[in-house]
C-alpha cells in the first residue's frame, strides 16, 4: 500500500507512542499498531486502532489525575 501523505513510500506494520493531552491529564500509550511510511515517516493507524484509543482515553479521563502510561495489547 502507497503513503497517502507522501504518495512514494510504502507502508508497513509498526508500532508507535500515542500522546495525548486530555482535559485533566496526560495519555501516552506505548505500543499502538500503526501503518508507517518507510520514505516519510507518517503514521496511520486503522479504524479499529482508531477506535480502541478513543475507548482508552474515554476511560482514563474518568480515572486519570495527571499523567498515565500504558501499553496498548494490556489496554485494548
Amino acid at each position: 500500500m502507497r503513503c497517502m501523505s507522501c504518495k512514494y513510500g510504502d507502508m508497513k506494520e509498526s508500532k508507535t507512542t500515542y500522546f495525548s493531552a486530555l482535559n485533566n491529564c496526560y495519555v501516552i500509550i506505548e505500543n499502538v499498531p500503526c501503518l508507517k511510511c518507510d520514505q516519510c515517516g507518517e503514521e496511520f493507524f486503522t479504524v479499529s486502532t482508531a477506535e480502541k484509543i478513543d475507548a482508552i482515553l474515554d476511560s482514563i479521563e474518568k480515572i486519570a489525575s495527571k499523567i498515565f502510561i500504558l501499553d496498548y495489547a494490556k489496554a485494548a
